[in-house]
């Protein structure tokens, strides 16, 4: 008798955090990359938003591989995933990967247009990595967030079962 708390179906929330933190990120890596890798003379000067927006995509990779390693296979037939973690880790997907998506387009629309200004202007170099800064920290705020929700448990629920009389009884909490 399965869990009404750990159905068969649960992994797949998982999954599909796993997929949008990725898929997210890396959206939000490969804009701003697109976006601020403008062509110049000064292309030292030009590479950092580019480096900053590829931290988007790292950092969808880092919740997704912890999600995806979190995921449980069924033992002897039953489940031992909780849909409280298939929603905290679909939760924790899309907090990283939606935060690293306004990451990079915040990188790629500053990016741009602070490569352009600082090569015409030098000195305002400095300010825009201010601005790169803080706006890659965003990125950054998503990712501690998504850490945090990622490693809730609730495999303990597992062992709670419906019984005939319909009163739920747990065993494991």
């Amino acid at each position: 008798m399965d869990s009404p708390y750990c159905p068969s179906h649960a992994p797949f929330f998982g999954f599909v955090g796993a997929a949008l933190a990725l898929i997210f990120g890396n959206m939000g890596a490969a804009y701003g990359t697109w976006k601020s890798a403008v062509q110049t003379e000064m292309v030292m000067k030009s590479i950092m938003p580019v480096i900053l927006s590829g931290v988007c995509g790292i950092f969808g990779l880092i919740i997704a591989v912890i999600i995806a390693t979190n995921i449980t296979t069924p033992k002897d037939g039953t489940s031992t995933y909780s849909l409280f973690s298939g929603y905290a880790h679909l939760g924790s997907g899309l907090t990283v990967g939606l935060s690293n998506l306004a990451t990079g387009l915040a990188m790629g629309m500053a990016g741009e247009i602070g490569v352009q200004d600082s090569a015409r202007q030098p000195k305002l170099y400095i300010g825009m990595v201010l601005i790169w800064s803080f706006g890659s920290a965003l990125g950054l705020y998503g990712l501690i967030v998504a850490l945090i929700i990622a490693v809730k448990d609730g495999s303990a629920m597992c062992g709670c079962l419906l019984g005939e009389d319909g009163q739920v009884t747990c065993t494991d909490l």
